[in-house]
């Protein structure tokens, strides 16, 4: 974070989400790669990675909720701030969100960490199916989203984590 906040000298915000914000919260010890989105997509963050790849040995994805289940409404609102870094903001993408696509993905990784944002009081159960409901109309853009399966799901980790 420090290193992109000091070569990059226009304002933007860094949403970390999966094993990122694991590892950055203190869940587990690492995570295979670093799932990030640029908000406005800059050339010169673009332009840093290959370097921030190699010097620090880690794979940066461009993946976060969106790419995998509908955009929750209000998403950036409850993106939780991590650090200011020169004129670049670093936040957690909103644990809504990071549950949500977690628990469509279904791997036991992904259960675990939905479990810790129940546990660190994250997320509600109450609004997790009020957010759910409102994208479920919207599952239809993504075909790979069976909406029975992932509403199974849904209820599954509200029942295990209540």
């Amino acid at each position: 974070m420090a290193r992109l906040g000091r070569n990059v000298r226009q304002s933007a915000s860094v949403y970390f989400t999966g094993g990122s914000t694991a590892v950055l919260r203190g869940w587990r010890e690492s995570t295979v790669d670093i799932d990030v989105l640029f908000v406005p997509e800059i050339d010169a963050i673009f332009r840093s990675l290959p370097k921030l790849k190699e010097d620090l040995s880690v794979n940066i994805e461009l993946a976060s909720p969106p790419d995998f289940i509908p955009a929750l409404p209000g998403w950036e609102d409850r993106s939780i701030f991590i650090i200011r870094e020169g004129k670049i903001d670093f936040y957690h993408f909103d644990p809504y969100s990071q549950a949500l696509a977690k628990i469509e993905r279904g791997h036991s990784q992904d259960i675990s960490d939905v479990a810790m944002m129940f546990k660190d009081d994250l997320i509600q159960t109450d609004v997790l199916l009020d957010l759910f409901v409102k994208i479920k109309p919207e599952l239809y853009r993504y075909p790979a989203i069976d909406p029975q399966t992932f509403s199974a799901a849904v209820e599954r980790a509200i029942k295990e984590n209540s």
